[in-house]
C-alpha cells in the first residue's frame, strides 16, 4: 500500500475509534449486558426463560467501555418489551433495546366448568404447557396451591387459573365462638369471644369479648385468634 494511502487508512481508523464506529463490538456488548440483566432478574421464576435480543444501530453513539442495564418505568420482564442500556464511561448515553422474553413452563387450567363458591378439588384441574409470559399475571403453576380453596367467580373448562380468582378456606366464621390468645414476653393468656367477621388463615379477625370490648388479631389454622403484645 503506497505511503499516502496508508496514512489515509490510519486517519480513517482513528476517526472510527474516536466516533465509536465499531458497531459490531458495541452491539455485542450491549446485547450481552441486556441478557445478563434479564437472566438475573428472572432467576427463580417457574419454567425456562428464552430470550431473544433485538438489534440497534449504535454507529452514531460515542464509544463506551462500561454499560449498565435497567428496566424502564412501566415495562415488565415478559413478552415483547425493552431493556434500557446506559453508558457509564467514558461517555454518557442511553438506549432502549428491544427484547422478547418467553418463559416455557407448566400452568394450571380448569378441567371442567366450575361455579363461584365451589371448593377446588384435584380432579377439577389440569396442567398445560406454554409461554407463561403471555399469560395474565398471577397464573397458578402448582395445582396444590389451589386445591382446597374456593372460587370467587365461575369459570369455564380449559381456562387458566389465577391466584386472584381463589379464596383461602375460612377458618373463622362470623358469629361463631372463638378462642383469643394474647401472647407477650414470657406469657400467654386465653379468653373466649364471638367473631364479628369471616377470616381465612393469616387474615385479620375482629372479636367481641364477654366484657363488650372489641379486639383484633390474626386468624390461625386451628380457628383461634392470636394477638401479640
Amino acid at each position: 500500500m503506497p505511503f499516502p494511502r496508508f496514512c489515509r487508512f490510519l486517519a480513517l481508523c482513528a476517526i472510527m475509534l474516536a466516533t465509536g464506529s465499531l458497531p459490531a463490538d458495541e452491539a455485542d456488548a450491549v446485547a450481552a449486558t441486556a441478557e445478563r440483566f434479564v437472566r438475573q432478574q428472572t432467576q427463580g421464576l417457574p419454567g425456562k426463560v428464552q430470550l431473544t435480543v433485538g438489534k440497534l444501530d449504535l454507529s452514531r453513539l460515542p464509544p463506551c467501555t462500561t454499560h449498565e442495564a435497567y428496566l424502564p418505568p412501566g415495562t415488565r420482564l415478559s413478552g415483547r418489551t425493552h431493556i434500557g442500556i446506559r453508558c457509564l464511561a467514558p461517555n454518557t448515553w442511553s438506549v432502549l433495546l428491544p427484547v422478547r422474553i418467553a418463559i416455557a413452563g407448566d400452568y394450571v387450567t380448569t378441567a371442567r366448568p366450575l361455579v363461584a363458591g365451589q371448593t377446588v378439588a384435584p380432579g377439577d384441574l389440569n396442567l398445560a404447557t406454554g409461554d407463561l409470559a403471555s399469560l395474565p399475571a398471577g397464573i397458578v403453576t402448582d395445582p396444590q396451591t389451589a386445591v382446597g380453596k374456593t372460587l370467587r367467580h365461575s369459570l369455564g373448562a380449559g381456562q387458566p387459573l389465577r391466584n386472584d380468582q381463589l379464596l383461602a378456606p375460612l377458618v373463622i366464621r362470623q358469629g361463631q365462638s372463638v378462642r383469643v390468645i394474647v401472647r407477650g414476653s414470657g406469657f400467654a393468656a386465653t379468653a373466649e369471644g364471638r367473631a364479628l367477621n369471616n377470616a381465612a388463615e393469616g387474615q385479620l379477625a375482629q372479636v367481641r369479648m364477654a366484657t363488650g370490648q372489641t379486639v383484633s388479631g390474626i386468624a390461625t389454622a386451628n380457628g383461634s385468634v392470636e394477638i401479640s403484645n
